[in-house]
């Protein structure tokens, strides 16, 4: 999928947060957007994702010829973000059942506790996992999703070195084909298999 930004702007009331930025990401690239912590990557991520509307500008998405209106984007694109809650009432496996009613994946449900090296933990309500482990379970069901684009915020955050690694191992083998957008304050191991480097709030 291409994602197409041009002459964006968003304010909060009288404060812009960015304006006159355009980007263009092509099917299948690997992007790190880089910044400071409140510069405007996650706000740029949610605009992407079709949860923010922009103040002024456009963002257009191609699925080859075809148009790709931002009501139905949602279908196409996965996430995982710090600031996106997980229901912590259900079990992962309760989880994952819930998420595969609504969203295909590129494994078959059974086998995703497994990738995601919590099999201990599969029948544990959420709110007992530690925040490394609810970091594993937001990135391995946005990684495990069937969607072209890919959206990851600070991918990283509270995962140890062998977690990282997995993250890693994980977007070569499942994320391959997609559209990338990592979404980083210069942590380079988030983005270590990026050949695209963006610094738009710099």
């Amino acid at each position: 999928m291409i994602i197409n930004i041009e002459n964006a702007g968003k304010r909060y009331n009288n404060n812009w947060i960015f304006r006159k930025l355009s980007l263009n990401f092509i099917s299948g690239g690997k992007y790190a957007i880089t910044g400071p912590n409140g510069s405007g990557k996650s706000t740029l991520l949610r605009i992407i994702s079709g949860s923010l509307t922009l103040s002024e500008g456009t963002v257009t998405y191609s699925n080859g010829k075809t148009q790709v209106g931002s009501e139905e984007i949602f279908r196409h694109i996965s996430i995982s973000a710090p600031y996106l809650d997980i229901p912590e009432e259900y079990s992962l496996a309760e989880l994952i059942a819930f998420h595969v009613k609504f969203k295909k994946t590129v494994i078959p449900a059974a086998e995703m506790i497994a990738r995601m090296e919590l099999e201990p933990a599969g029948n544990r309500q959420l709110k007992y996992f530690s925040s490394g482990m609810k970091q594993k379970v937001k990135l391995g069901i946005a990684i495990l999703t069937n969607s072209p684009v890919l959206l990851l915020d600070e991918p990283c955050t509270a995962l140890d070195a062998g977690a990282i690694k997995w993250y890693q191992q994980m977007i070569e083998r499942y994320a391959a084909n997609k559209t990338v957008l990592v979404f980083s304050n210069k942590r380079s191991e988030e983005y270590s298999f990026c050949s695209n480097f963006v610094a738009p709030f710099e």
